[in-house]
């Protein structure tokens, strides 16, 4: 078994012992520099959940909650979009808090569409019978205000470990696969997603499980 099948499988059960002591909505939070394998690791947790119980479980990922490209030019960091301060903490807060008091019938969340690098609003559709929320993204755990305000939300928390060799290996692949040419791969993996990572990594509290997924 793959060390994500396997973590996978370990987080599932985890968040249904969870609810099934709380018998309330379960938030797990799966946290992680981008291309340490966290929406893989997140994705497969949800399918496992819903193998069990049909529509138990579903996927929010962090990255609905990106600023526009219009809000980051004008304010100087389209480049550097995926740092810390292009990323509405605020609304994401106010969310999850939403989503873990479970009192609407659904709930629309925004998602992030990686083929226009635009975020759809109410891309996703989250009914209240969701016993379980999987909640994926770079900086769930960032100790840096007012993102320090998110872990507590959360009743479990999840930080995928990946080497710096693995990190940059995995986001020149990422960014192949969109077709860009070599010179501007190199300007996005050196210039902002590497130093985004290395900054996560470094930059996020302690959760209650570490996953080594080199």
């Amino acid at each position: 078994m793959s060390s994500i099948e396997g973590n996978a499988h370990q987080i599932a059960d985890i968040a249904r012992k969870r609810f099934a002591d709380e018998k309330r909505r379960v938030l797990v939070a799966v946290a992680g520099a981008p291309g340490s394998g966290k929406s893989t690791l997140a994705e497969r947790a949800v399918e496992l959940l819903n193998e069990g119980k049909v529509g138990c479980a579903a996927l929010f990922p962090m990255d609905g909650y990106h600023y526009d490209d219009v809000v980051l030019e004008a304010a100087g960091r389209r480049p550097f979009k995926g740092a810390i301060d292009t990323f509405d903490a605020h609304g994401l807060r106010h969310m999850l808090l939403r989503l873990k008091e479970n009192a609407d019938d659904v709930v629309a969340v925004p998602v992030f569409d990686r083929t226009i690098e635009i975020a759809r609003a109410g891309g996703r559709l989250i009914p209240q019978s969701v016993d379980i929320l999987v909640c994926e993204g770079n900086y769930l755990l960032a100790e840096q205000a007012p993102w320090d305000r998110l872990k507590s939300i959360f009743d479990f928390t999840v930080f995928v470990d990946v080497s710096e060799d693995n990190l940059r290996k995995r986001l020149q692949d990422r960014w192949s696969s969109y077709g860009l040419d070599p010179k501007e791969i190199n300007r996005k993996v050196e210039e902002n997603d590497v130093p985004n990572g290395l900054a996560i990594i470094s930059g996020s509290s302690e959760p209650d499980r570490r996953i080594d997924n080199n």
